[in-house]
């Protein structure tokens, strides 16, 4: 980024660059004079020689098409936070960031990851490690995360009774005037209870009880495949699977990761998601 004396037309920037020596790194200036701002594509015959001669230039964002944004709390390195940071109304917006760190975004255009996941807890757990996997990766492309919430509460409300069973204790998930008790615990007493819980809940209820109650089934991934707005739409999806006990499964449109999935393997499936190229490594 340059401060420069002159106003920001077209015809003055490309004349101020016309033959004017630039570190061979630099592809991109943004220019400010007071408070505008211009945005400049920049090519050189050579990138060998420490300084090259610019041979020709491109505005890619006048004044009046870029915004300019100063906040220390926007990591520029990475594309969802210069998204988050963009001015959506603008063609392009410049940031100067964390460490007084500059870049900027043109056209920007998160792609939107539904992030289904049972709750409680709160905040959901795949949610959250996809977040910080989101902030932490420079090299995905702008992601804007969206949770679709699978709410044990709403789920009991579906088949009411006065017992419920479900996964796991550690959730901390209840059903307000009716009794819980957890699988994971393996309760001594089989009762008349109705699992709120997937095929892997199932499996391990006929290995503790040797049947099979009424289920209301939880699982993240038969939610997807029943949703026809999901597959009449754009939008992909980053689920996770009990049935999955290491790796992961990708396609076209999801990414199906362990139910105890680590911040590597969901870094690997938004990876394998959205970078061309990655699917199938």
């Amino acid at each position: 980024m340059q401060e420069v004396d002159f106003p920001l037309t077209t015809a003055a920037i490309l004349e101020h660059l016309d033959g004017r020596e630039v570190y061979r790194r630099t592809d991109f200036l943004a220019l400010r004079h007071g408070d505008e701002t211009a945005l400049v594509m920049l090519s050189k015959d050579s990138y060998d020689p420490l300084f090259a001669p610019v041979t020709d230039a491109l505005v890619l964002a006048g004044p009046d098409e870029i915004a300019y944004v100063e906040d220390e709390n926007v990591d520029v390195g990475n594309a969802s936070a210069l998204a988050r940071a963009a001015d959506p109304d603008k063609l392009a917006t410049v940031v100067v960031g964390m460490f007084s760190h500059v870049n900027f975004i043109y056209r920007p255009q998160p792609i939107t990851v539904r992030v289904t996941e049972v709750v409680p807890p709160w905040p959901p757990k795949l949610l959250t490690q996809a977040q910080q996997v989101v902030d932490f990766d420079e090299d995905l492309p702008p992601i804007t995360l969206v949770l679709d919430a699978v709410r044990v509460e709403e789920l009991a409300a579906t088949h009411p009774s006065a017992h419920y069973l479900l996964p796991c204790r550690g959730s901390g998930a209840g059903v307000p005037g009716s009794e819980v008790a957890f699988l994971d615990t393996r309760p001594a007493t089989r009762e008349d209870w109705v699992l709120i819980g997937c095929e892997r809940s199932m499996q391990f209820h006929r290995h503790f009880y040797g049947d099979e109650p009424s289920q209301v089934d939880l699982c993240p991934r038969t939610r997807l495949a029943a949703d026809t707005t999901f597959h009449a739409g754009k939008e992909l999806a980053l689920i996770k699977c009990c049935l999955i006990e290491r790796g992961l499964e990708v396609d076209e449109r999801s990414a199906v990761v362990p139910w105890g999935a680590n911040p590597d393997e969901i870094r690997e499936g938004l990876r394998k998601l959205l970078l061309p190229g990655a699917h199938g490594a």
